[in-house]
């Protein structure tokens, strides 16, 4: 629906009436009549305003409609040209202006309607500012309408350029498609030919060492002994046999921390110290197949001392792998490789080349078979030669060999994986630093013994690995004052049993029970022997002539040290919640340890046993039950001599 005005409310401040051709004025002065009534008419008998000279101007067509000739409201700059009424043509329309009669008017007086279009005319141009600026505001609305109000002819070109403008775009973008298509399957095709016609370089063969990987390979066990430590997991053996250990090795204490698994684990499935010869584990025969790290804390108790089986695997696998440090590099590696010695390849990792070397074993580490095991997934070295994996520091971390009665063997080595490990009290505890006692320290040390004897007694908890295959579990009491004790001992190799030991001045008795007749409970936590003691099947023993002997003599003697400055200060520690002193005594055949709180009370005593091992009593100050005398040996009856007159022979 199409109705427009010619708005000439710039011009002459009024609102024109519809105008039936609005195609033929320019674009800038069409616009919609929305107004409900039309505005009055006060231009036909108003005086112009001072600014309105009431010149007519025909406005040059715009460039998108040539050959339309439009008229336009004669602008005020314009002098010269004459008003015309509504519409102006050209010169008739002043001509028909002139020549009206009072009949144009309707028969009103001229004189009324003058008055009116004066006082009209003066309303107008009160308001001409105001119009003038709701004309300039309306002139971009009507620049928007005429783009949606197009000729048909303009309606026709932007539709037809609107109809190609997705079109183009969806040629384009079918394009684009197409050579990205085009591309991928090109790289494709290039990607699978080239991997077809690939062929890696052929491995440089195997040739004999260098000087300096020969120097690499004698400084390996040196670079052990400096690290310190490292992670290590282990295979050995293969099928049902296979063993497998997971943990950390510590060269510079000759300390071994694993968790021994696999199929072939057998009784040392479970944790596992070994320092030196000195061989503990805490079995559980529970565990899962597959090993684990250990704990960096290892439990306190349940360890028990063990000696491997004659012919174990497990025996060889660790005595190699603290054969793998020492404190000087092997000179005849370092000068002339031993025969067999080769470079084999080298590998590349993240970390960096590691040079694959194969080599005998070192000196004093176990031989290596010559015989191969059946098929194993450590895959051994060819002819039961061992091969190192060696980076360009001499640093190993992987070691393949077949040892004898073993098979195949593994070891990998984390050499970023260094905590520091802590022994088992079975095994002396957390190393310290040796050195004098203090002042106060030897004073609370010599009043020891007095302390003792003021407490009157205290229970007894005894844990002693006494030998290969003998560890003891004990609980009773012990009294300073009357120089006695009372304990019962529990054997694990031999659980339904207890031996009850009694101690006195006079010596050492012991008697032999059911578990069940000396106060039950466990052989591990066995139960306090029981009161009062039973009267027979007792046997008597000189004292010192065992550990056991001689840890529980110490213990009754009161904390007599013996001679002064003997006793060195070994490391700070815990005992029962409390910060005790460590301090060592004693002769090298039987050091002794003595914890001491810093209220100078007894809280542990150690021996180191025959087989390198560490017994301790735990203390608890308490009050004791009153405890007999042992039982003496009746003196045996004397038998009757022979008279040495021969009897008479009968006749």
């Amino acid at each position: 629906m199409r109705t427009r005005v010619v708005a000439l409310e710039a011009q002459t401040g009024r609102r024109e009436r519809p105008c039936s051709s609005p195609r033929c004025l320019p674009a800038r002065f069409i616009s919609v009549d929305t107004s409900p009534t039309p505005a009055p008419d006060t231009a036909r008998t108003a005086t112009p305003p001072p600014d309105d000279p009431g010149t007519a101007r025909t406005a040059t067509p715009p460039p998108d409609d040539p050959g339309t000739a439009r008229t336009a409201t004669p602008r005020p700059d314009d002098p010269g040209t004459a008003r015309s009424g509504r519409h102006r043509t050209g010169p008739a329309g002043s001509a028909s202006a002139a020549s009206r009669t009072p009949s144009d008017t309707g028969g009103r007086p001229t004189a009324g309607r003058t008055s009116g279009g004066a006082r009209r005319a003066t309303a107008g141009r009160k308001t001409d500012d105001t119009r003038r600026a709701a004309a300039d505001r309306s002139l971009a609305g009507n620049r928007a309408t005429i783009r949606r109000d197009d000729t048909p002819e303009t309606a026709d070109t932007t539709e037809a350029a609107d109809t190609t403008g997705p079109s183009s775009a969806r040629r384009r973008r079918r394009t684009v498609l197409l050579l990205l298509g085009l591309t991928a399957v090109t790289s494709a095709t290039a990607l699978v030919l080239g991997l077809l016609s690939w062929a890696p370089d052929p491995p440089e063969p195997a040739r004999p060492l260098t000087l300096t990987e020969g120097e690499r390979l004698a400084a390996v066990r040196v670079t052990n002994l400096r690290d310190l430590r490292a992670g290590v997991r282990v295979t050995a053996g293969t099928g049902a046999a296979r063993i497998e250990l997971v943990g950390w090795v510590d060269w510079s204490r000759s300390l071994l921390y694993l968790d021994v698994g696999g199929p072939g684990a057998g009784a040392e499935r479970g944790l596992l110290q070994k320092s030196g010869p000195v061989l503990v584990i805490r079995p559980d025969p529970a565990a899962v197949p597959t090993p684990a790290a250990p704990p960096l804390m290892p439990p306190t108790d349940q360890w028990r001392l063990h000696r491997l089986a004659p012919g174990a695997h497990l025996a060889p696998v660790l005595d190699l792998l603290l054969d793998l440090a020492a404190d000087r590099p092997d000179t005849t590696t370092r000068t002339a490789p031993p025969d067999g010695a080769r470079w084999i390849t080298r590998e590349t990792v993240p970390a960096g080349p590691r040079d694959v070397i194969q080599a005998p074993l070192p000196a004093g580490a176990p031989a290596a078979s010559t015989a191969i095991g059946a098929p194993s997934a450590v895959t051994p070295a060819p002819e039961g030669q061992t091969r190192y994996w060696l980076d360009q520091d001499a640093r190993l971390h992987k070691l393949v060999t077949v040892l004898p009665g073993t098979g195949p063997v593994t070891m990998i080595f984390n050499r970023a994986d260094r905590p520091t490990l802590r022994p088992v009290d079975a095994l002396g505890g957390r190393p310290g630093l040796p050195r004098a006692l203090t002042d106060a320290e030897q004073r609370r040390l010599d009043r020891l013994p007095a302390r003792l004897r003021t407490h009157g007694g205290a229970t007894v908890t005894l844990t002693a690995p006494m030998g290969t295959d003998t560890n003891l579990r004990g609980a009773g009491w012990l009294s300073w004052t009357a120089r006695t004790a009372y304990l019962a001992v529990a054997d694990l190799g031999v659980p339904n049993r207890r031996t009850l030991l009694r101690r006195d001045a006079a010596g050492m008795a012991r008697a032999d029970l059911p578990a069940a007749d000396a106060g039950g409970g466990t052989a591990e936590a066995p139960a306090r022997p029981p009161l009062p003691p039973p009267a027979g099947g007792w046997r008597i023993s000189r004292p010192g002539r065992d550990d056991l002997s001689v840890l529980v003599d110490a213990a009754v003697a009161a904390g007599s040290i013996g001679q002064r400055g003997a006793a060195v200060r070994v490391r700070e520690d815990v005992a029962a919640g409390r910060t005790v002193d460590v301090i060592e005594s004693g002769p090298a055949d039987a050091r002794l340890r003595y914890w001491l709180d810093r209220d100078g009370s007894l809280r542990r005593l150690e021996l180191q046993t025959d087989a390198g091992a560490w017994a301790h009593l735990d203390l608890q100050p308490a009050v004791v039950p009153r405890l007999a005398a042992n039982p003496r040996p009746t003196a045996p009856r004397p038998s009757a001599p022979r008279s040495p007159t021969p009897r008479p022979r009968a006749r």
